[in-house]
């Protein structure tokens, strides 16, 4: 049921107040100049009623500060790095633009300039742009918003970078450079692993009958020291190692036990990422003459020494734990450039297959 009073101020002024009832028989009142902005906002409002999207003005008032720290509370799922990353981008980005601001007063145009603002990296600007679109999906979900705000806001477009993979010489030069540490250059080259699955491997984790590792953890350096969790995926995998690597890996199992790190680090905990580039990944990568190489550009090494040995793409997804094929692709679509050569040279072989008895019944139509 909805209404329209007229009412006159001490002032003289007229005024005209619109009312309506919601679903659950609360009055919503509003004031206008004039009485067929009164009549437009009582038809939008009872329309959105029918349509079922209408929302209590009132929710939409709190602010983005509140829906955040509900967004974060939301996500028990989270890893302790996701957590961290999301809740420092709230507070070092989103709080001091955004926090006070309500819900209902957060527009597309409002966050397109802010994002288009950044001077930062295209990829930063992204995970800015995403933390804010979660905060504002979760406000729709918790009947806050009709809609998000955040869709449909364009980001600063990164540059492709050129993907370094090393060849087997490389790798072989980088594991002599390593020194002592040399097993842990051809684990992560020929194995494909990211650095925490790797350094949350555990001596029980190797089955050195069937040459396999087992990839169902993964450790990452965090605020508050090392956080234990599942691989990247929430997914638990095994992988294949090459013979050459029987001698390290019973080396690295014999006499140990079966909860013992496998590649712990120099003071027997995991062995961190910026640890060992500092104390001689890093020296090990300048002394092979690939300078600069970080520890993860081996997992794309392994990806092309896959592939090269005629691996397809649902074994390299396998290997490297991704969720699909497709994510495989579109990581490495460069990889597998070779197959496209493939195919268009059975086709060729299919035509000119098919192209032959063609030939034939020609030459025979000639000669009668």
């Amino acid at each position: 049921m909805a209404s329209i009073c007229k009412r006159v101020l001490k002032s003289g002024t007229v005024t005209w107040q619109a009312r309506y009832f919601d679903r659950e028989r609360r009055a919503h009142y509003q004031n206008f100049p004039r009485k067929i902005d009164a009549q437009r906002w009582i038809d939008q409002q009872t329309a959105d009623q029918v349509t079922g999207i209408w929302i209590d003005p009132k929710r939409t008032r709190g602010t983005v500060a509140a829906e955040a720290a509900a967004w974060i509370d939301a996500h028990p799922d989270w890893s302790q790095k996701t957590r961290e990353r999301n809740e420092n981008i709230v507070k070092v980005h989103i709080t001091p633009r955004w926090g006070s601001v309500a819900l209902g007063d957060v527009t597309t145009e409002a966050i397109q300039e802010w994002i288009s603002g950044y001077e930062l990296a295209p990829a930063t600007v992204r995970k800015i742009g995403t933390v804010m679109s979660g905060i504002l999906g979760h406000a729709v979900v918790a009947n806050r918003l009709v809609v998000n705000p955040a869709k449909g806001v364009a980001y600063p477009r990164a540059e492709p970078r050129r993907r370094r993979y090393l060849s087997v010489g490389q790798v072989e030069d980088l594991a002599r450079a390593a020194g002592p540490w040399g097993d842990v250059i051809h684990v992560l080259a020929y194995c494909g692993l990211r650095w925490g699955e790797f350094a949350a491997l555990k001596v029980e984790d190797v089955d050195l009958g069937r040459r396999r590792l087992r990839v169902d953890e993964s450790v990452t350096n965090v605020e508050k020291g090392m956080a234990w969790g599942l691989p990247k995926g929430r997914t638990s995998r095994t992988v294949a190692y090459p013979p050459f690597l029987d001698r390290a890996m019973r080396d690295r199992t014999d006499g140990r036990r079966p909860e013992d790190l496998l590649f712990p680090g120099e003071r027997g905990g995991p062995l961190r990422n910026a640890s060992a580039r500092g104390s001689w990944f890093d020296a090990a990568a300048k002394a092979a003459g690939v300078e600069g190489l970080t520890p993860h550009e081996l997992r794309h090494t392994a990806a092309s020494l896959a592939v090269a040995a005629g691996a397809d793409v649902k074994v390299v997804q396998n290997m490297l734990g991704h969720k699909s094929a497709a994510m495989t692709l579109d990581v490495y679509s460069d990889l597998f450039d070779a197959d496209l050569d493939q195919v268009a040279d059975r086709m060729e072989a299919i035509r000119a297959a098919a192209m032959k008895p063609a030939k034939r019944r020609r030459r025979g139509g000639k000669r009668s």
